[in-house]
């Protein structure tokens, strides 16, 4: 049976960020940024709350319907990026909203937005999540196929950062590459960057 995917609205923010908190409490970057397993509990999912509000505002949250499963998409132009005087800083309201004293929180972002490509416009693909009882179904490769059947019918290639080596071996079954290059957190877990070509 196929899933029936929606577009998530501001009614659906906090069922949102509590799928993300439960799918990414073990993964080795919230482990890092949250070392403690009690304190990460605690704050982990306002932190991830961030991102659910910037892609509301700005992207777009494909959602199962059964609400077992969310992809945050947000579509970036080519071009450097100059930041307008009132535009959010998002590592900085990350760590703000979730841990202030935390330097970890606002880290990762930065390194994340280092290594970001310019060069074309893509689909950037910020966060996947399912639900931990449903994983290995295949209910993730579901939701992104769609975005990126769209992708190849425009032209647009796709993008997004592996938070974890198993992850990997899925997106490349997606089409996505390995850029070469590796977000760095100190001390601690490498992401890898993955880029995709649209396909003709």
């Amino acid at each position: 049976m196929a899933l029936e995917i929606r577009q998530a609205g501001p009614e659906d923010r906090d069922a949102v960020a509590g799928l993300l908190d439960e799918a990414f409490q073990n993964d080795p970057v919230s482990s890092w940024v949250f070392p403690d397993p009690e304190h990460r509990r605690a704050v982990h999912g306002r932190f991830l709350g961030v991102f659910v509000d910037v892609t509301l505002a700005d992207g777009r949250i494909d959602y199962a319907a059964d609400g077992s499963a969310a992809a945050l998409w947000m579509r970036v132009p080519a071009g450097e990026h100059e930041p307008a005087a009132d535009e959010v800083d998002v590592p900085a309201l990350m760590r703000a909203t979730a841990d202030p004293d935390n330097e970890r929180c606002e880290i990762v972002g930065r390194l994340m937005d280092e290594l970001h490509p310019t060069h074309e416009e893509h689909e950037y693909l910020l966060m996947i999540a399912v639900d931990p009882a449903r994983q290995g179904e295949g209910l993730g490769t579901e939701l992104i196929r769609p975005v990126l059947e769209r992708c190849d019918r425009e032209g647009v290639a796709a993008y997004l950062e592996a938070s974890s080596p198993r992850s990997v071996p899925l997106y490349e079954r997606l089409g996505f590459e390995a850029t070469g290059t590796r977000v760095q957190l100190p001390a601690g877990p490498e992401m890898v960057p993955m880029w995709r070509k649209p396909r003709g």
